[in-house]
């Protein structure tokens, strides 16, 4: 559905689904990813410590004579948390801004088990990345998509831990060139 896909996987993890669907107003991307917690991740979450996760797109009309235009750019964080006195999984889920300043949209569900809490932040569906009211349908885009975990929501002393550690590294990234016309 998309013209000439570019996949560029890095550290611990994969996309082994990815669509870009055209709706009626808006783009929406449905995609499965594939990765497990390292050790040192997991042990973190058992003893307490939240982890961010952090989905980015960007939509981008490519230009010979200057650099890519941003048509648009959306941002999903999730964070990860054990509680322990009831032994469940608690996923959040904030977009936009509003996952740094606290404001805003912030969805939460509970999971009994890890496996299906990390199942919930493995996939997304039908995510609004832009509206087509922003988009020429006789151009092409580089659409671009990155998930990775955000060792900057971290504690201090995680975040002293975790630099430079291939333990900490979970990240996908996939690079698409579209045009509209070839989108479902």
């Amino acid at each position: 559905c998309l013209l000439s896909p570019a996949l560029r996987a890095q550290g611990v993890g994969e996309l082994t689904s990815f669509a870009l669907e055209r709706g009626a107003e808006d783009l929406s991307l449905s995609a499965s990813l594939q990765f497990e917690l390292p050790g040192q991740v997991e042990e973190a979450l058992f003893k307490g410590i939240p982890m961010f996760f952090l989905a980015e797109t960007s939509l981008l009309r490519e230009r010979w004579y200057w650099s890519d235009k941003v048509v648009a750019e959306t941002t999903r964080q999730y964070r990860l948390a054990f509680q322990p006195l009831t032994r469940r999984w608690r996923v959040s889920l904030s977009s936009g801004a509003a996952a740094t300043t606290g404001q805003g949209l912030a969805l939460s569900q509970s999971f009994d088990t890890l496996d299906q809490a990390l199942a919930s932040i493995k996939r997304i569906s039908r995510w609004r990345v832009a509206a087509l009211a922003d988009v020429d349908p006789a151009l092409r885009y580089r659409f671009e998509f990155h998930f990775r975990l955000d060792l900057g929501q971290l504690p201090r002393p995680f975040q002293i831990g975790a630099i430079g550690q291939g333990e900490w590294v979970i990240a996908v990234s996939r690079v698409e060139t579209v045009s509209l016309d070839n989108l479902p």
